[in-house]
């Protein structure tokens, strides 16, 4: 990987400090409070590194597009708020994906999205 930033390390700390995965939009928003110059071409270039160095990963969700997690997590699901529009991890998989994978085929990776409405909207 390259040299060190305060803007990578911008990034990786709101990264961290989401727990979540997040849209560059959002991330630009949020390493701002550690960078104020980080604008979002900084933030899209630095991920462009961060993904190619093995650190954060994208994933594109099928409504909101690309966002972007650490990359070192266990393998997971998310879970998609339609009222705060928040996408949160979910631990584990419970897709048996020798059971989903129709004969003939072979799975190579999947990503599951669950919708519905998180524990703050259901108040």
């Amino acid at each position: 990987m390259q040299r060190k930033t305060s803007q990578r390390n911008a990034i990786l700390d709101a990264l961290r400090g989401a727990g979540r995965p997040m849209s560059a939009e959002d991330l630009t928003g949020l390493a701002r409070t550690s960078v104020a110059s980080l604008n979002r071409a900084t933030v899209y270039r630095n991920l462009r590194l961060l993904i190619g160095a093995g650190r954060v990963r994208r994933l594109t969700h099928p409504e909101l597009g690309p966002l972007y997690e650490l990359a070192d997590l266990d393998h997971h699901h998310h879970f998609h708020c339609r009222l705060c529009d928040r996408v949160f991890e979910i631990p584990g998989c419970a897709l048996d994906v020798r059971i989903a994978t129709p004969p003939g085929f072979r799975t190579d990776d999947h990503e599951v999205f669950l919708y519905g409405n998180c524990a703050d909207c259901r108040g």
